[in-house]
């Protein structure tokens, strides 16, 4: 990765943090609060499932980055040890957000950028560029990940067409 003298990583990264935020806004703007509990942006899940599964995930690394910052081990995750697969974790969290109000989720969920943002810039620089420095990113370095491409690669195509078929 090549970086100018004097640049921060941190601040790129806090910055996509901030862009992104926005995109999400203008994303729920789209959708409409009063069709969040619709079916059919994944599924039989609805956009405030989406919200609350993103959330659930995006905790557990904000979680792991602020242990990152204050030189803790990397915090276990708030599911339960017993579920192991992705699908059984996005039940739980799905489940744990059905008693939630859509404004609860959605007010988590943007703050959670805030957070994610905060947790960044919080760490030393060498954490962020170096590969080996948070070990469950798998040898690539936070610099070099994006940290949003689930949304965009996994849900953005079926929320844009579930948005599709409602105009």
């Amino acid at each position: 990765m090549s970086e100018s003298i004097g640049t921060d990583p941190r601040d790129a990264l806090v910055a996509r943090c901030e862009r992104e935020r926005e995109a999400w806004r203008d994303l729920i703007d789209e959708v409409g609060v009063d069709r969040m509990t619709e079916p059919g942006p994944m599924g039989p899940w609805s956009f405030k499932d989406l919200a609350a599964h993103l959330l659930g995930w995006r905790d557990r690394t904000i979680a792991r980055l602020e242990a990152a910052a204050e030189g803790r081990e990397a915090p276990s995750s708030a599911w339960p040890s017993a579920l192991q697969d992705d699908d059984s974790i996005n039940d739980w969290i799905q489940a744990r957000s059905d008693g939630r109000s859509v404004r609860d989720v959605l007010d988590d969920t943007d703050r959670a950028y805030e957070r994610l943002a905060n947790a960044i810039a919080a760490l030393p620089e060498e954490t962020v560029t170096r590969s080996d420095a948070l070990p469950w990113m798998g040898g690539e370095s936070l610099a070099e990940t994006d940290l949003f491409s689930h949304l965009y690669d996994e849900h953005m195509p079926s929320i844009r067409a579930w948005i599709a078929t409602r105009t």
